[in-house]
This record gives C-alpha cells, structure tokens and sequence, in this order.
C-alpha cells in the first residue's frame, strides 16, 4: 500500500487509475444509470492511490497543514476586505474573500482531497483573536476556494452547525449533526466534500474518527467479491422527515458506484436501517444485510482509522466519496460555557468535474429552493 503524497505535490490526475474527467452527467437518465449500477456483477479495485491505513498517516504532520504567519496575514486581510461589503455570509463570493497565495495550497489540499488521501486538518486561526460572525466568514471564505456550498437540510442551510441541538437520539427525524454528547457512527454525507470548522471544542472527548473507505471497497473486491457486489446494488435511505411534501420517506442509492474509473461511495448505516420503518420501503435482504455488517466493520478496525482531535479555530475538510467519518462521544459543560460547537459546509468540487447523477448537485430539490445560513449561538 503507498502513502499519501505531501500537499506541496500537486498530484496529476492517472487516467488509468481515475478514468476521464469532464464530461456531465445531467443529461443522465436515471433509471438507465439505476439498471447500470445494480448490474455490476465483477467490481474491480479503484484509485488505489488513494489507499491508507492507520500506520501509513500515523503522523499527524502527514494530514495538519500549519498556517505559517503570512498565511494568516492573509486570511485576515481577505477577512476585512468582505466585512467592507457585508456580514452576511451569504452575499460573500471567492472574489470577495481574495487569498492571492494561500489559493495555489488550497488547491493541493483539493488535489489530496480528491486523488489522494482524502482528509486534512488545517490548522493555526486564532479563535480569541475572532468573534463568531468573523470566524464564519472565514470558514465560509475558505471553504468558497475550495468548491460550491450545496444545502445540508430542508431549511437550506449551505452553512450548519453540529452541536447539542436538544432533541431526542431515539427520535427518527433527528440527524446526526444535532445530537448532543453521544458517539457517531462512520458515514457519508450528501456532497462531493464535507467541512468542519471548530469555534468551540466542549469539557472532553469529541474526536473525530476518519476511514479509508477506498481501502475497505478494495479489499472486499478481493477477499469478498459477492459482497462487494451487493454493495453496488440499490440499499434504502430513510429521508429522516426532510423529503419533499408528498414525496416518498425514502430513496434509494448504491453504497458503491463505478463511474469512469473512480470510486463513489455513499453509506449512511443509521439511515439504510430506519428505512425499514416505512412499510413501502424495499426490505433489506439477508445479502444487503451481510454486506454492509462486513462493510461497518472493516471500516471499524483500527488498523483502518484516524482520530483527529479538532481544536477551536481547526478546519477539516474530507472527500465524502472516499472517507467516512464520525466522532467519539464527548461532555459539554454548559454553566462554564464549554460547549461543543462546530459549523459544518457542504462543499461540489470543480477537481471532481464528472460524478454519476446521483451525486450531482441537488440543484432542483425543495432543500435549495430557499438558501440560508444558520446563525446559531450557544453559549
């Protein structure tokens, strides 16, 4: 298995290991496409440049860029040059926000992202030298130079929170993003990238927890065939409350997708089983269930995991397609204000110019039908 190249690589894309790049797929049909992804009957291992273990990234150094002095320099001039148009993070485009140096680092760390490791902690913004409003724009900034903010829920946040929101965890429209204190498990989101930026890290624990899903795709190719098989077929989601009125509770994805050359992997395990409360929904057969317990639970060794701890001012930034993530349990402390508060993005990457239709951009869905930014406080 190789390591991960350095970010001061640029990587050139292998096309025979990541196929062509560029033609769209929003002219797709997608019951053509839903015929094609059930038919895989012999998946092959993909993008194996992108495989990791837990001792090839042992060091920290290998996935933490360090912001240099400069670097900040910059990203507090871009910060008072869009706070001289506006606050609101919405009016705020990548022009507004300029980074004439940190742009050529930020677009190494979308090369990793994509054709490489697949996860990056930045690190170095001073929390106490911000206030929230400012930290958002930051955040927000930096996360326009490294692709397009999609909606993250029915309320069309494209800027979120994750943190004790007080709802119940046995309560079936509750996503993960809003509980409080408990362990999340290993899963995928709904984009190309998923940001974290930390304003607040609570008493204790919270770390997240990242796997090479790449590597887990991988070997089951090779030591499970069948069930990597049943992978590629069609598993249902639970829509959590958030479908469009009249629309189906559920929908259907692949946990694995071929597409010219490169991986895509969406699993949600939380969601694919509380599918099964809505009667219409298909049922999981004993086959679909096998695979995603093999799957959980190569994704679940240690030997195939990452725990980063992410402190006030730290960003992180993971390729959806390639990476789950999740987090440990933690204690907030609300009296003394210590209170675990992380803004999340959504993130379509212009690296990744050809995705299948079921990933592309909800652009016509009712979550982006009104776009908003949750301004949430909670201390």
């Amino acid at each position: 298995m190789s390591a991960p190249g350095a970010f001061i690589a640029r990587r050139e894309t292998n096309s025979a290991e990541c196929g062509k790049i560029g033609s769209g797929t929003a002219g797709a049909d997608p019951a053509t496409e839903r015929e094609g992804r059930q038919m895989n009957a012999s998946p092959r291992p993909l993008e194996r440049q992108c495989e990791w273990d837990a001792a090839t990234v042992a060091e920290e150094s290998v996935w933490t860029v360090q912001l240099g002095d400069r670097q900040l320099a910059e990203i507090d001039a871009a910060l008072r040059h869009a706070r001289a148009k506006t606050d609101d993070v919405l009016a705020i485009d990548a022009a507004d926000f300029p980074l004439a140096t940190l742009s050529g680092l930020l677009s190494d760390i979308a090369a990793e992202l994509v054709d490489g490791r697949g996860f990056v902690r930045i690190r170095g913004i001073d929390r106490t030298a911000y206030d929230q409003t400012e930290m958002e724009i930051i955040y927000w900034g930096v996360g326009l130079h490294l692709g397009q903010p999609w909606p993250q829920n029915r309320h069309g946040h494209v800027l979120g929170d994750v943190t004790d929101q007080h709802v119940a965890v046995n309560d079936p429209t509750t996503r993960g993003n809003e509980l409080g204190g408990v362990a999340l498990p290993l899963h995928s989101d709904g984009s190309d990238l998923v940001g974290l930026m930390c304003l607040t890290d609570g008493l204790s624990g919270g770390a997240s927890i990242v796997a090479n899903a790449v590597t887990v795709h991988n070997r089951l190719v090779v030591e499970r065939p069948v069930l990597a098989a049943t992978l590629y077929g069609d598993f249902p989601y639970d829509f959590r409350g958030e479908q469009a009125p009249g629309a189906p509770p559920f929908y259907v994805l692949p946990v694995f997708t071929e597409w010219e050359g490169r991986l895509f992997i969406r699993c949600i395990p939380p969601y694919i089983t509380s599918s099964q409360r809505h009667p219409e929904a298909p049922r999981l057969t004993d086959a679909q269930r096998e695979a995603l317990e093999v799957f959980v639970a190569m994704a679940n060794d240690p030997a195939n995991q990452v725990h980063m701890q992410l402190a006030p001012g730290d960003l992180q930034f993971i390729n959806n397609y390639h990476v789950l993530h999740g987090r440990m349990a933690y204690e907030d402390d609300r009296p003394s204000g210590a209170i675990r508060h992380l803004k999340r993005l959504w993130l379509e990457t212009s690296r990744l110019s050809s995705r299948p239709a079921h990933f592309a951009r909800p652009s016509h869905s009712h979550w982006s039908r009104q776009r908003s930014a949750s301004r949430m406080r909670v201390s």
